[in-house]
C-alpha cells in the first residue's frame, strides 16, 4: 500500500480530472460572460472560477473524505427518500434534460450554424442532432475503443487548437476590455453574477456523480487511506485547477475583447465561431467546428453511459441498461431541438435549486471527520436549504411565469425576509440555521445518552 503518489501519478490524475470536467460545452459560458462583463471581466471571472473550478474539486475531495461509493451513498445520511430524489434530479440534469442536449446544440452552434441560412436553422438542427444522437447511441450501446481513442488523441488536439486560438487573442487582441461598458447584472454585481454563471458549467453537480472515477483510480495506484486519498486528490487537483483556470480566464478575456472586431451574440458558441473566423479565416472555423463536434460527441457518449449505468444500479429490476440508453438518447434529441438559448434558459431555474443542495452536501461531506455524518445535522441543514432554494428556483423562472400572482408573491416574500436573495444566495442563512439546529439536537441526544448510562 502506498503512502503517497509520485509527481507523474498526480499529473495523470489531474489530467483525468481535467478531462472529466472540461467538456466542449464549458467553452461557451466564459466567452459570453466576458462579452457582457466588459471592463468588469476580472471580477466576474474570479466569481466564475470559484463555482466553475473550485467547487467541482471540493466535490471530489468531499466524496473522498466521506468514503462514499456514489452520489446515493453520499446523500444517504439525510434520510431514505432524499438520496433517491436528489440522485435522480442531479443525473437527469447533467443527463438528458440539459447537459446532453447541450452537447449537440453547442456543436451545431459552433460547427454548422455559420454555414446555414437563418430560415433553415431549425431543420438544420433537427438533421444534425438526429445524426449526432444516432452516433451517440451506437457507441453508448457498444462502448469500445472509441472513448479511449477520442480521449487519447482528439482531446489533446482540441486543447492544442484551442490554445492556438487563445494565444492569438493575447498576441493580437481584438480590442481592449477596458473600452467596453458592462451590461445587465455585470454592471452592479459582477462578482456575484460570475459566481452564478459558474453554475452553468454543471461541473459541481458532475463532481458528485463522477467522484468515484477519481477515487477508484487513486486506489488503483495503491493509496487506500481515506485522508491520504483526499490529500492526493488535492495535489492532483492543482493540475486541473491551473489548467481550467487558465482556459476559463483566457476565454473570458477573449469575450471581453471580441467586440473590437466581431459583433455581439446571444450565446458563446456564436462568439467562438466568429472569433475563430476572424483570426484564421474559413479553415480555422472549419477546424474548430470539427474538433468541438468530436469533443461534444465524446461528452455525450460519456454522459449517456454514466446516467444509464446509475439508473440501472438504482432500479435494476425495472429497465435494462440498453433501454435506459435508448430512452435518454431519445429525450436528449427532443430537447436539443429547442435550441441552445432555450436549453440554457430552461436549465437556469433547476440549477438555482440544485446547486445550493449540492454545495451543502459538499460542505457536510468535507466536515465528515468532525460531524461524523450525524443524521440530524444533515437532515435539518438540507431541509432548510431545500425551502430556501425553492425561492431561488422561482426567481430564476422565465419572465412570463415570474409575473403570475403566486410566484410574484413568493419572490416578494423572499426579497423581504431572505438576506442575500437579491444576489442569488438567499439559501446561506437558512442552511447555517439548519446546521446549528441539527448540531444542538445531536448534542442534546448525546447528553441524554450519557445520563442514561
Amino acid at each position: 500500500m502506498k503512502e503517497k503518489l509520485g509527481f507523474k501519478s498526480n499529473l495523470l490524475i489531474g489530467s483525468l480530472l481535467f478531462g472529466l470536467f472540461f467538456g466542449a460545452g464549458n467553452l461557451i459560458f466564459p466567452v459570453q460572460m466576458g462579452q457582457l462583463a466588459g471592463k468588469n471581466t476580472l471580477h466576474a471571472t474570479i466569481g466564475f472560477l470559484i463555482t466553475g473550478v473550485g467547487l467541482p474539486l471540493l466535490g471530489v475531495i468531499a466524496a473522498t473524505l466521506a468514503q462514499s461509493v456514489n452520489l446515493f451513498d453520499l446523500a444517504k445520511p439525510v434520510g431514505r427518500i432524499y438520496p433517491v430524489l436528489f440522485t435522480c434530479m442531479l443525473y437527469l440534469t447533467i443527463g438528458p434534460l440539459f447537459a446532453i442536449p447541450r452537447t449537440a446544440t453547442v456543436a451545431f452552434e459552433v460547427g454548422l450554424n455559420p454555414f446555414i441560412d437563418e430560415k433553415h436553422l431549425q431543420i438544420g438542427l433537427f438533421v444534425f442532432s438526429l445524426i449526432f444522437f444516432a452516433v451517440t447511441l451506437y457507441f453508448s450501446l457498444k462502448p469500445g475503443r472509441i472513448l479511449d481513442w477520442v480521449g487519447k488523441y482528439l482531446t489533446p488536439i482540441f486543447v492544442v487548437l484551442l490554445s492556438i486560438l487563445l494565444i492569438a487573442t493575447y498576441v493580437s487582441p481584438m480590442g481592449q476590455a477596458s473600452q467596453y461598458a458592462p451590461q445587465r447584472d455585470y454592471i452592479a454585481k459582477p462578482f456575484f453574477t460570475g459566481l452564478l454563471n459558474g453554475y452553468n458549467t454543471m461541473d459541481a453537480l458532475a463532481s458528485l456523480a463522477f467522484a468515484i472515477v477519481i477515487i477508484s483510480n487513486i486506489e488503483r495506484l495503491g493509496v487506500k487511506n481515506p485522508k491520504r486519498k483526499a490529500i492526493e486528490t488535492c495535489k492532483s487537483g492543482l493540475v486541473c485547477l491551473v489548467g481550467m483556470s487558465a482556459i476559463y480566464a483566457s476565454l473570458a478575456y477573449m469575450g471581453a475583447t471580441s467586440l473590437g472586431s466581431v459583433s455581439s451574440a446571444d450565446n458563446g458558441g456564436k462568439i467562438m465561431s466568429m472569433v475563430s473566423e476572424h483570426y484564421f479565416g474559413f479553415i480555422g472555423k472549419v477546424l474548430l467546428a470539427a474538433i468541438v463536434t468530436v469533443a461534444c460527441l465524446k461528452t455525450a457518449i460519456g454522459l449517456i453511459t454514466s446516467c444509464s449505468q446509475m439508473f440501472n444500479e438504482m432500479f435494476p429490476k425495472s429497465i435494462s441498461y440498453n433501454k435506459y440508453a435508448l430512452i435518454f438518447t431519445f429525450f436528449s434529441f427532443i430537447i436539443a431541438n429547442f435550441g441552445l438559448n432555450k436549453i440554457i434558459q430552461l436549465s437556469l431555474p433547476v440549477l438555482m435549486f440544485l446547486y445550493p443542495l449540492a454545495i451543502v452536501l459538499i460542505i457536510l461531506s468535507l466536515l465528515t471527520p468532525i460531524i461524523n455524518k450525524q443524521r440530524e445535522i444533515y437532515r435539518w441543514t438540507t431541509t432548510l436549504t431545500v425551502i430556501a432554494a425553492s425561492f431561488d428556483f422561482c426567481n430564476a423562472l422565465p419572465a412570463g411565469l415570474k409575473e403570475t400572482p403566486i410566484i410574484k408573491a413568493i419572490i416578494d416574500f423572499a426579497h423581504m425576509y431572505l438576506p442575500g436573495f437579491d444576489y442569488g444566495f438567499g439559501w446561506i442563512i437558512p442552511a447555517l440555521g439548519g446546521f446549528v439546529i441539527g448540531a444542538i439536537i445531536c448534542r442534546a441526544h448525546a447528553k441524554a445518552g450519557n445520563k442514561n448510562m
